[in-house]
């Protein structure tokens, strides 16, 4: 018994000292280490793409390690805990291999190791977590085949990742809306009683990329690149998936499946089905407000964010009832 409520007060002082290193070791180590980072060379078909030009680029190199230091200081590790991390920290080195790179990976090189990081995660996950899903909004629970759990896993990661990748192109936007969605799953949790054991990471990685929005608030000193969108999608699908209501993904992190879905989408069909949908739609979404809609970089991030915190706080009312 005492024991146990020496434990809890460790806890409870280990706890907050966490979440201020990840925030203090971000910012600290993003100031420093920011002038070794590759230069962006800016993009030729997206809206002001030039104008990010020169930047330091693949910052997600530096809050995803300070993420990982925290995590393994702070967080009780388990074994499934620890092959999330890894998995976050290969995703992060692949992406980060694409940012400093003179030609810019294929897209069917970064989809297979999008695939193969996808894979890896529903392996893990179905090792050591049931099989059976809850419908959180409905109060329902559903079964599912292993097999087929898996593949829908597969796709849950691989569409996180690219979405989340899609969506990075506007100051702030993505980290914003990665933010609003893992802190929602974060509420979930809580509400549900799940994701004991990953909700302290879901804390640790939100400061994180609160220490990198720092800088990258407009005007941006230096942009995440790949090494960070690809691993906050792959992060957020795996707390999605600890909730044990992974459906609530769609809601949760809608205006993301939205801004960096639809141009998936349009492209896919194009390339695959030569089928021509929104045409008078430019993609991803953040690029259409502003180059047709006129809106600001600052309404853009603002305005998606209103969005998606409303999204949430349906979702989290609804769960509640």
């Amino acid at each position: 018994m005492l024991h146990s409520v020496i434990s809890e007060d460790w806890n409870s002082l280990l706890a907050p000292g966490g979440i201020l290193f990840a925030f203090i070791a971000t910012v600290f180590a993003t100031a420093k280490l920011s002038g070794y980072l590759p230069k962006d060379a800016g993009r030729e078909y997206a809206h002001d793409g030039k104008l990010s030009a020169g930047k330091p680029r693949g910052a997600g190199i530096i809050f995803v390690l300070a993420f990982a230091a925290a995590a393994f200081l702070f967080a009780p590790m388990k074994p499934e805990i620890i092959i999330y991390l890894l998995l976050v920290v290969v995703c992060m080195i692949t992406g980060f291999l694409d940012d400093a790179s003179k030609m810019p990976w294929g897209e069917y090189r970064k989809g297979f190791l999008d695939l193969c990081v996808a894979a890896l995660t529903a392996m893990t996950f179905l090792r050591y977590n049931s099989n059976t899903i809850r419908l959180a909004l409905f109060h329902v629970q559903i079964t599912i085949p292993k097999l087929v759990f898996a593949l829908l896993i597969v796709v849950l990661v691989w569409v996180s990742v690219n979405v989340t990748n899609c969506s990075d192109g506007v100051d702030g936007l993505s980290g914003t809306l990665t933010i609003i969605s893992i802190m929602t799953i974060y509420l979930v949790d809580r509400i549900l009683g799940t994701g004991e054991d990953f909700s302290f990471l879901i804390l640790l990685f939100a400061v994180c990329i609160l220490g990198y929005l720092w800088y990258n608030a407009t005007p941006s000193r230096l942009m995440m690149g790949d090494a960070g969108s690809r691993a906050m999608g792959l992060f957020i699908s795996i707390a999605i998936l600890k909730t044990g209501s992974p459906v609530l993904y769609i809601p949760i992190a809608m205006v993301l499946i939205l801004d960096g879905g639809l141009g998936l989408i349009k492209v896919s069909l194009i390339r695959f089905c030569k089928i021509h949908i929104l045409n008078h739609v430019r993609t991803p979404l953040h690029d259409h407000v502003r180059k047709v809609w006129g809106w600001s970089n600052t309404q853009t991030v603002y305005r998606f964010a209103i969005i998606q915190i409303i999204l949430a706080v349906a979702v989290v009312y609804g769960i509640g009832l």
